[in-house]
């Protein structure tokens, strides 16, 4: 891979396919980089694309070919359903691809993908966003062997996401990070979900067993009362607690102030981490990934591993 992404001279040239609601965050994200050309947005809404466009100071493309062949790499913010065929498309021109989770829509749509990445050597990030969370980058530093793990992601009905099972648009979140922080295969899953405001499952739960021993419990509703994002996690030495909505994060650690003979104290502690911008960070790795021919913090294969994990739990709802 070449530093200026293998298609031209001079700063990255950047494109957004997509700008719905996080579509347009993504554009107004990229317009803040002073060392990317921000080539332009696609969108099947011509007159919101064109919108976009000019609130982002970039350039309007009403057919996505003629945008790939002005770029090195691309944000593609779609439908999970048009993922698939979005995404080939760009890394058939030879962009690099940052791509909205999940990753596709079928398994057999993900492992295309991450091998046609792979035999064009381009950069394939998957958009889970969480992982740049800086709480989760703090717990990360100090999980070795997590024992349990319960995370509730849930919010108000807003109509967004429900061309998919909530396992889908919100539970793949926490797959991802479970995924990340337990380095073991998946033994049992025990899950159920119910529709409610539409004909997709809404509110679901799972419970996964690790072979290592580590159980986890996850719940994602999007037709809650309010909204929660957290994620409590416990290993031998260890509670820590992840606020994701107050931006903190609760570390209590298991200490021997007087010599391990003697019982061991429980120090807790709360750190309020900065709010940062997760998406602006996210999108900036990707660019660097892109810039240096390095590979991303979430690749299409832990992309993939995620939608394998989020089908297996849908399975066993649907089977009850």
């Amino acid at each position: 891979m070449q530093e200026d992404g293998g298609k031209g001279s001079g700063p990255l040239r950047v494109g957004v396919i997509g700008v719905g609601y996080l579509g347009r965050l993504h554009a107004q994200k990229i317009s803040s980089f002073p060392d990317v050309r921000f080539v332009g947005v696609c969108d099947v809404n011509a007159a919101h694309g064109k919108a976009v466009a000019q609130e982002c100071g970039t350039g309007f493309f009403e057919r996505r070919g003629r945008l790939l062949a002005e770029t090195d790499a691309v944000s593609i913010a779609v439908p999970t359903t048009e993922h698939y065929r979005v995404a080939m498309d760009a890394m058939r021109a030879g962009v690099h691809v940052l791509l909205e989770k999940p990753i596709t829509a079928s398994l057999r749509e993900a492992r295309t993908l991450v091998r046609e990445a792979e035999e064009r050597n381009l950069v394939f990030q998957i958009g889970h966003v969480e992982r740049f969370n800086p709480a989760v980058r703090e717990a990360a530093s100090i999980l070795t062997e997590p024992r349990f793990i319960e995370c509730h992601r849930l919010g108000p009905f807003g109509g967004r996401g429900t061309d998919v099972d909530v396992v889908l648009d919100l539970m793949i979140h926490d797959i991802d990070l479970i995924l990340s922080f337990v380095r073991s295969p998946v033994t049992r899953i025990h899950a159920v979900g119910v529709p409610v405001v539409s004909s997709n499952i809404d509110i679901a739960n799972a419970r996964l067993t690790f072979a290592s021993g580590c159980v986890a419990n996850i719940t994602a509703s999007r037709v809650s009362a309010k909204k929660q994002r957290k994620i409590r996690i416990f290993q031998e030495d260890a509670y820590v607690s992840m606020d994701f909505v107050e931006h903190s994060i609760q570390i209590f650690r298991r200490t021997y102030p007087h010599g391990t003979h003697d019982l061991p104290e429980i120090a807790g502690e709360l750190l309020e981490t900065e709010k940062g911008d997760s998406l602006r960070d996210e999108i900036r790795s990707f660019l660097d990934c892109v810039a240096g021919g390095t590979a991303p913090r979430v690749s299409g294969v832990e992309g993939l591993a995620a939608l394998e994990m989020a089908f297996r739990i849908l399975r066993k709802m649907r089977r009850r």
